[in-house]
């Protein structure tokens, strides 16, 4: 029955058997009402110790070391651990078969009874009332520490955590914490957008035509209406609508999907943040960016300056803002702003730059940019006026032809956030779709496609209007000093799994 399991996950499961013929439901359906967490315990008892004279509290058992006729444990709740100590004349039976004999690590429980100090002064909950609430058939990795300090069994193999992430959130201590300033840096994104106005709306993640970026989708199809449909890349189009529709201020914070390639900084699903503002332009957008990333690293870190790595970075505003153009001349010494296709070629070839012959001006202008001057943007730095080429739906310069008003941030030479002013005149808009079109027809995977109804409403108008776009997880990244993206997201993608 039991071949396939380890000799440990077979003792469980016989115990499982033994609790439940001594009448025991080792997974009870009643409630169980704790009156406190631990961690209000531990800050408030000193200063309060007549608060918790009576006390429940339910989490996981982490750790037991038996006394003969006492013992002591240590219990995990979702704010902390705490120790706990439990006597045999008190709880009869209950000691002799849970606490003792048949509890494991792992197990949860709920105790009830009183918070006293031990005598090597650890706070503690004296047991009074035991109660089993889940039984844990698969024993948790325990890490130990030898005599010279080696750690052994320490759940620290990536896959593992990766694959195992609620193992990885009982056992690895900090990983949590991970995760609670994700939440924190996206809640403190929603109030500064709702504090001024601005509407959260939901738009469509399957799209019957996928724009708003330069990615290849994922692609699949509905039955009843006998259509090809994409999972979005992006959510621009939609959101541009509505501003057409007279919203003036709306952003979604969700889901994108991108059939590319996976690394240290890409996830084929990933979190992205857009918004779309009347009436504003990208220089508008780039101080509101200030003050968001400021507040950001405020929220979480209690200043605008935070560690990466070794470096510290320092998100009070103003930014640095350097064009593409110039940040390629200031790092490699070279002029291309004024070179065409075949010239930007041949540079790449100069510097081996891996190109291939369905790019234009555009992307090897980008190949460029990534390869010689990425690296070197460690602060928050604006990288501004991108060739036309390479966004067809960014208004064209108010000063400098044949270049767009964007910016992207970046930061530890990764790019955080993408912005520029709309282009809302459908004629030109029309002809930059066009432009991509013979992109696709070149073997350019990732061009955008023609949307119809997209062109219909900027023919009803849309208002001047600023958008920009935030990778949720590279920020997160920044923010908790990660330098992998799989540690800020619950479960990446991975491989499946091999069967032993």
């Amino acid at each position: 029955m039991y071949q396939d399991l380890s000799e440990q996950e077979i003792i469980r499961r016989n115990t499982l058997d033994e609790i439940r013929k001594a009448g025991i439901d080792p997974y009870p359906a009643a409630e169980f009402k704790s009156t406190v967490f631990s961690s209000d315990i531990l800050s408030h008892f000193d200063a309060n110790p007549d608060d918790f004279k009576s006390v429940s509290l339910a989490g996981r058992l982490m750790m037991k070391r038996s006394m003969g006729k006492a013992s002591f444990a240590e219990l995990m709740d979702s704010r902390g651990r705490i120790q706990i100590y439990l006597k045999k004349d008190e709880l009869g039976d209950r000691y002799e078969h849970l606490s003792s004999k048949w509890l494991d690590l792992g197990d949860f429980i709920g105790v009830h009874g009183f918070v006293f100090r031990t005598k090597m002064g650890e706070i503690t909950i004296h047991v009074q009332k035991l109660e089993l609430l889940s039984k844990s058939l698969r024993p948790l990795p325990v890490v130990k520490t030898d005599a010279e300090g080696n750690v052994h069994d320490a759940f620290t193999d990536p896959e593992l955590r990766y694959r195992q992430r609620y193992v990885d959130l009982l056992v690895n201590q900090g990983v949590k914490d991970i995760f609670i300033k994700r939440s924190k840096l996206i809640s403190t994104m929603r109030r500064f957008f709702d504090q001024r106005g601005w509407l959260e709306v939901e738009t469509p993640v399957l799209q019957s035509v996928h724009g708003g970026a330069a990615a290849r989708p994922f692609q699949t199809h509905h039955n009843t209406l006998d259509i090809p449909l994409f999972l979005r890349i992006a959510n621009e189009l939609y959101l541009k609508r509505l501003i057409v529709g007279g919203f003036e201020g709306v952003y979604e914070i969700g889901k994108m999907f991108r059939n590319e390639g996976m690394d240290r900084t890409h996830n084929p699903e990933f979190t992205s943040m857009e918004i779309y503002v009347a009436y504003k332009d990208y220089d508008w957008m780039m101080q509101m960016v200030e003050e968001l990333t400021e507040a950001i690293a405020i929220e979480l870190h209690g200043t605008p300056e935070i560690h990466f790595g070794d470096q510290m970075l320092n998100f009070k505003g103003p930014y640095r803002r350097l064009s593409m153009h110039d940040s390629i001349r200031e790092y490699t010494g070279v002029d291309i702003s004024e070179m065409n296709e075949d010239q930007l070629r041949a540079q790449c070839k100069l510097w081996h730059i891996d190109i291939d012959p369905s790019m234009g001006t555009g992307k090897l202008t980008d190949e460029i940019f990534s390869a010689k001057v990425e690296h070197n943007l460690i602060q928050p730095t604006y990288i501004t006026d991108h060739p036309i080429e390479m966004t067809p739906l960014a208004k064209k310069h108010r000063s400098k032809a044949g270049l767009v008003e964007r910016f992207e941030l970046f930061v530890c030479g990764k790019e955080i956030a993408n912005a520029y002013s709309e282009l809302n005149d459908p004629i030109d808009q029309r002809e930059r779709f066009t432009e991509q079109i013979k992109l696709a027809d070149r073997g350019d995977e990732e061009a955008m496609s023609l949307d119809e109804d997209f062109l219909r409403s900027l023919e009803y108008g849309m208002p001047p209007t600023s958008g920009l776009g935030i990778g949720i997880d590279r920020l997160v990244m920044l923010m908790t000093n990660q330098t992998s993206i799989q540690e800020v997201l619950f479960f990446p993608q991975m491989k499946p799994e091999k069967n032993n």
